[in-house]
């Protein structure tokens, strides 16, 4: 059996009177792509920043490689896992190119041109490359989380937490970054994206975690949690679910309120 690149057990975290996930577990595979979907307030973010290390739970534990995430050294963790936040904030006129090579953090010491190889290969995947001489603040919402996303890919992590990385896209750019992020775990990553459109979550994910109330509703193969029912419930709202008419993968549509 393969052994997992990060897993989580019995995850709960507090604040103040509030319980934000409760009993979360779940292992990440090298090779796939799970996707973590459910209603606003539904604890998707706080779970991401249990499983990056950024939030110490308040009961359970999160092993990388079997290690657990307290006994790895910042540096180390920067090399195995990567994570991309819902906003990137940089109050300063940085290049875009400069924004991306802060990845390189992570490999200090490497050659200069291995760092800068790097960091062109990573705009190049995200369709930026054309911003490297950009400054970070003049572009769009769109097109800074692409360089965002472009600093994450140049760590050169085995294992992607990305929290909404489809938000601000458009539909072209959208297809280009989750076609990416399968083509990253084909090549062994383990990726965990926070994703908003269930569609993209139906296209592009082997696995959907679906939060409800800080619970995990579901963990499972992507057809099986994007059931009408299921969905209907979580979502307070009805939904359908049919047979896509072009692709092998359901297509999520809101129904009648």
């Amino acid at each position: 059996m393969t052994a997992p690149l990060l897993a989580a057990e019995g995850l709960v975290l507090r604040a103040g009177g509030a319980v934000l996930v409760d009993g979360v577990g779940l292992s990440v595979l090298p090779g796939e792509i799970i996707g973590v979907v459910g209603p606003n307030g539904a604890g998707k973010t706080s779970l991401l920043r249990l499983l990056s290390g950024e939030l110490a739970p308040s009961r359970g534990s999160v092993t990388l490689d079997g290690k657990p995430l307290s006994a790895w050294r910042p540096l180390g963790l920067a090399r195995r896992r990567a994570v991309l936040p819902q906003q990137t904030l940089l109050q300063f006129a940085f290049r875009c190119l400069d924004v991306v090579l802060m990845g390189r953090y992570a490999h200090r010491g490497s050659p200069a041109d291995q760092d800068l190889a790097a960091a062109r290969l990573a705009m190049s995947r995200t369709d930026t490359l054309h911003l490297a001489s950009r400054l970070y603040p003049t572009l769009s919402a769109g097109e800074q989380a692409r360089v965002s996303l472009a600093r994450v890919l140049a760590q050169e992590a085995t294992v992607l937490l990305l929290d909404e990385p489809t938000a601000s896209l458009d539909l072209r750019h959208q297809e280009l970054v989750m076609g990416m992020l399968r083509g990253l775990a084909e090549a062994g990553a383990g990726v965990v994206a926070v994703l908003h459109d269930l569609n993209l979550a139906a296209r592009f994910a082997g696995r959907v975690a679906l939060m409800s109330g800080g619970r995990l509703a579901a963990l499972a193969p992507t057809r099986e949690v994007l059931a009408a029912d299921l969905l209907s419930e979580v979502y307070r709202h009805p939904v359908v679910v049919v047979p896509h008419p072009h692709l092998d993968c359901p297509l999520v549509l809101p129904g009648a309120g």
